[in-house]
C-alpha cells in the first residue's frame, strides 16, 4: 500500500483530480491545458518549472529562502482569492459588535469567491504601494476582467455582517482619501451656490454647478479611478436585501414595515446630564466605552456618548446622573449629506425612506422625480451613459422612461448608528462589490492599552456576528 501511495502516477492522479475539480469550479475550461504541466511535474519531469533552483544537489541558502518566499506568496495569494482574507477593523462604525483593532478572518466561500477584476497587482495590497504615502497605485490596468463570482455556500441574508468594496470609492482624490470624492464634489457645489447667493448673482442650473465644481476639484486634486476590486474594504451589517423596502423612523429601522429588533450590541448617541460632577472613568471602562468617547463632554453637566440600550439603562441609574436622552433628528429635517442628496427627499440618518432596494431583472418607471434614487446605479455601477436634456432622461443616447436593473443591490448599515458612514450616506451596495462574510476574530488589539494590555485575549476566536 505504501508503495502505491509513493507512486508518481498515484500522486499525479490525486493532483489531476483536484485540478479538474478546480477548473470546473472556475468554469473556464481553457485551464485544462494545464494538465500536461501537472503530468510533467509528477511523471515525465522534462521541464524544471521551478527554474530558480536546481532539481538535484544542494541549493544555496539564498535560493532556499527565495523558493520558500515564492511558495508563500503564491499560496497566500490563492488563499486570499478563493478561501479567506484578513481584514482589520479601522473605525468604530460596528461597535459594540466589532471593535477597532479586531482582525477578522473573512470567508470568501460564504457567498462565493469573486474573481479579480485586476489580477496584475503587487501582492497583499488593496490599492496603494507600501511606503508610497498612498500616492502610488498597486495594480496594473493591462488586464481588466468583467465581474464573475464562483459558486459559494450561500447568499447574503438580512442581518449578515458583510465585507464589501466601498461603492463611492470608484473615484478618489489622492490629497484627501478619507473623504468620498462625491462628498467633496457636493461640498464644492454648495460653496458655489452660497457664493452666488452672497453676491446676489443669478443662480445656475444643477448641471452647471456640477460641471463647475468638477472642474475645480480636478484642478486642485490628483483624481484617480479605482476598479471595483481595488476600492477600500468596508464592513457593515446587511439590513436590506434585493426587493426589501427600508424605512427609518426616529432611529428605529423597519424592513418591509416590520421593526428590526435591537441586537444588543447596537448603539446610538445619548445626551447624559449630570449634577455637575464627572462620571467615574472606571464606570465607562466597565461598560466598554472607549477613552476617546469619554472625552465627548459638551459642558460641565452634559456628556454626549455612544451607548447601547443596556448601557444607557445602567448609566441612568448612576447617583450623579439626572437624565439620559437619545439623540434623534426630527422627521423632515433635510440632511444634504444623506442619500440621495436631493431636497425632494427630506431625509436624515434617523428618518429615512421608504426606499425600495433594486432586484436584478426588475423594471421601474423612471422620471425626474425619482431619477436621483437610481443615478449611481444607471450611470456608474451599471456603466450606462445617463443624461438629462430639456427635461427628458436619456440612457445611452435614447429617451428613457423606464430602466431594468442588471444586478442585485444591498443596504448596509453600521451597528454604531450615529458613527457609521453607510448606505444612508452613499446608497446601495452592488452585488459585484461583495467580498465575503467575517467568520471569527482571530486577533484583537486595543490602541488605548499598554504592554500586554493592548491584546484583547477575550476576543480571540470570537464569532463575528
Amino acid at each position: 500500500m505504501n508503495k502505491i501511495l509513493q507512486s508518481k502516477f498515484f500522486k499525479f492522479g490525486i493532483a489531476a483530480v483536484l485540478y479538474i475539480l478546480w477548473v470546473i469550479w472556475l468554469g473556464n475550461y481553457w485551464w485544462l491545458f494545464g494538465l500536461p504541466v501537472i503530468f510533467d511535474i509528477y511523471v515525465s519531469r522534462k521541464v524544471n518549472w521551478t527554474f530558480w533552483k536546481k532539481r538535484e544537489g544542494k541549493n544555496s541558502v539564498v535560493i532556499e529562502w527565495l523558493d520558500a518566499l515564492i511558495f508563500a506568496v503564491v499560496a497566500v495569494t490563492l488563499i486570499n482569492i478563493f478561501f479567506f482574507q484578513n481584514y482589520r477593523i479601522p473605525s468604530p462604525s460596528m461597535e459594540k459588535t466589532l471593535l477597532v483593532g479586531d482582525h477578522l478572518a473573512v470567508s470568501k466561500l460564504a457567498y462565493g469567491p469573486r474573481m479579480p477584476n485586476t489580477p496584475l497587482a503587487f501582492p497583499f495590497t488593496q490599492n496603494t504601494m507600501p511606503f508610497s504615502n498612498g500616492r502610488a497605485k498597486s495594480w496594473s490596468d493591462l488586464i481588466h476582467r468583467k465581474y464573475k463570482r464562483l459558486a459559494g455556500f450561500g447568499h447574503v441574508k438580512n442581518n449578515d455582517v458583510v465585507v464589501f468594496n466601498f461603492p463611492a470609492g470608484d473615484t478618489v482624490c489622492l490629497e484627501n482619501t478619507a473623504v468620498s470624492y462625491y462628498e467633496i464634489l457636493r461640498e464644492r457645489v454648495e460653496m458655489l451656490i452660497a457664493e452666488d447667493i452672497r453676491a446676489n448673482r443669478k443662480l445656475k442650473s444643477k448641471e452647471e454647478y456640477n460641471s463647475l465644481a468638477r472642474q475645480l476639484v480636478w484642478s486642485e486634486n490628483t483624481v484617480i479611478f479605482r476598479p471595483v476590486d481595488r476600492r477600500d474594504n468596508y464592513v457593515k451589517r446587511c439590513v436590506g436585501i434585493p426587493g426589501d423596502t427600508i424605512t427609518i423612523k426616529s432611529g428605529q429601522l423597519y424592513v418591509n414595515n416590520v421593526a428590526v429588533p435591537d441586537n444588543g450590541t447596537q448603539q446610538t448617541d445619548y445626551y447624559v446630564r449630570t449634577n455637575g460632577t464627572r462620571i467615574n472613568p472606571k464606570a465607562f471602562e466597565r461598560m466598554g466605552v472607549s477613552k476617546s468617547d469619554q472625552s465627548m463632554m459638551l459642558s460641565g453637566t452634559v456628556y454626549k456618548l455612544p451607548l447601547t440600550k443596556d448601557n444607557a439603562k445602567v448609566i441612568s441609574g448612576f447617583a450623579n446622573v439626572t437624565g439620559v436622552e437619545q439623540e434623534v433628528m426630527r422627521p423632515g429635517e433635510y440632511a444634504p449629506y444623506i442619500f440621495p442628496h436631493d431636497p425632494g427627499y427630506r431625509w436624515n440618518e434617523d428618518n429615512f425612506g421608504p426606499l425600495w432596494i433594486p432586484v436584478k431583472g426588475a423594471t421601474i418607471r423612471l422620471d425626474l422625480s425619482n431619477l436621483s434614487l437610481y443615478t449611481q446605479i444607471i450611470d456608474i455601477y451599471e456603466e450606462n451613459d445617463l443624461e438629462v436634456k430639456d427635461g427628458l432622461i436619456y440612457i445611452n443616447g435614447k429617451p428613457a422612461d423606464s430602466y431594468t436593473f442588471k444586478m442585485d443591490y444591498y443596504w448596509m448599515m453600521g451597528d454604531n448608528r450615529h458613527d457609521s458612514a453607510d448606505s444612508r450616506f452613499w446608497g446601495y451596495v452592488p452585488e459585484d462589490h461583495i467580498v465575503g462574510r467575517p467568520v471569527i476574530v482571530w486577533l484583537s488589539m486595543d490602541k488605548e492599552g499598554t504592554g500586554l494590555g493592548k491584546i484583547r485575549f477575550k476576543r480571540f476566536f470570537k464569532s463575528a456576528r
